[in-house]
């Protein structure tokens, strides 16, 4: 790939955050200090952030032009084949980019490794002066990720590079019509949550991880109900979360492995409040009302990242 310009993506410090919300520094001070948390946390997170941000825009401005645009920004920017796409931030913001960037590599830089995981985030800024040298001249490993595709039946299409979630947008029953394998059931409950290899250590582990101080185990039935899978598995885990048995309702249909040439298809009972929002951002959001459905799948692109 002939790269000319890199695109930074970041987000907005919890403290730059602070300040929109209570107008000034001051304001936000006070409030946090009032409150008996400790504001010089914020402060110490923030002026580590941007450390780290000049650092970056340092070593890739001695090979490439560059362009830093927000989050907030991301399903509405047109990138190209062209663009080093460098994401600085936490391990959520790669899953929220990736589904932007049809397929093109993307390098995750963590910040600030003392309180950042960085599972997706596999360098420093300080690698990053040798690393571009490297990205540049085309010298460079990517990891395929495996991404979910949700369709719904008027064309509207969603991706997630984490986990969906299929229910109600709060705390009332999610009603829908579930099938799978050739069977189908009504049900209510929680709402389903479908996870990929690269989700399948959040939020479906817990899930797992409930079921285990529930029953005392993680596996049922003839094979192992394994919480991870791998990155590049082409291949999806779905589960049904507290599902309620009535005259009305069935449970039979609670967990399931999506593949290829097996999707997952959901037609909604809510007539309002339904929603499928992938890798926690509530925001990234397709409705989900009476009449419609939706089938759940293996997306045609993978995330790229590189290694």
């Amino acid at each position: 790939m002939n790269f000319e310009r890199a695109i930074i993506i970041r987000e907005k410090t919890r403290l730059e955050q602070l300040i929109e919300r209570f107008n000034s520094k001051a304001q936000a001070k006070f409030y946090i200090e009032r409150s008996g948390g400790d504001f010089n946390f914020y402060e110490i997170e923030n002026e580590k952030f941007y450390e780290s941000l000049n650092e970056v825009q340092k070593s890739i401005s001695k090979h490439l032009k560059l362009k830093i645009i927000y989050r907030s920004f991301l399903p509405t920017y047109i990138f190209t084949e062209n663009d080093l796409i460098v994401v600085i931030g936490q391990d959520g913001l790669v899953a929220n980019t990736a589904k932007y960037v049809n397929g093109f590599p993307i390098l995750g830089v963590n910040p600030d490794p003392e309180r950042y995981d960085g599972i997706l985030l596999k360098h420093t800024p300080s690698d990053l002066n040798n690393l571009i040298k490297e990205v540049v001249k085309g010298v460079f490993e990517t990891k395929k990720v495996t991404m979910a595709q949700a369709k719904l039946n008027d064309g509207q299409t969603l991706l997630a590079f984490n986990d969906f979630y299929i229910g109600a947008d709060s705390h009332i029953s999610s009603r829908y019509e579930i099938g799978f394998k050739g069977r189908k059931e009504k049900q209510s409950s929680s709402g389903i949550i479908v996870s990929t290899g690269a989700g399948s250590t959040g939020w479906l582990s817990s899930i797992f991880n409930m079921s285990h101080n529930i029953y005392g185990f993680n596996t049922i039935g003839e094979n192992e109900h394994q919480s991870q899978i791998n990155w590049e598995d082409e291949k999806l885990i779905f589960v049904v979360r507290e599902p309620f048995l009535s005259k009305v309702t069935q449970t039979d249909i609670g967990f399931g492995v999506i593949t290829k040439r097996q999707t997952l298809k959901i037609e909604s009972n809510m007539p309002t409040k339904g929603v499928i929002f992938s890798d926690g951002i509530e925001s990234d959001f397709l409705n989900f009302n009476s009449g419609s459905r939706v089938e759940i799948g293996i997306a045609g692109e993978k995330a790229n990242l590189i290694i």
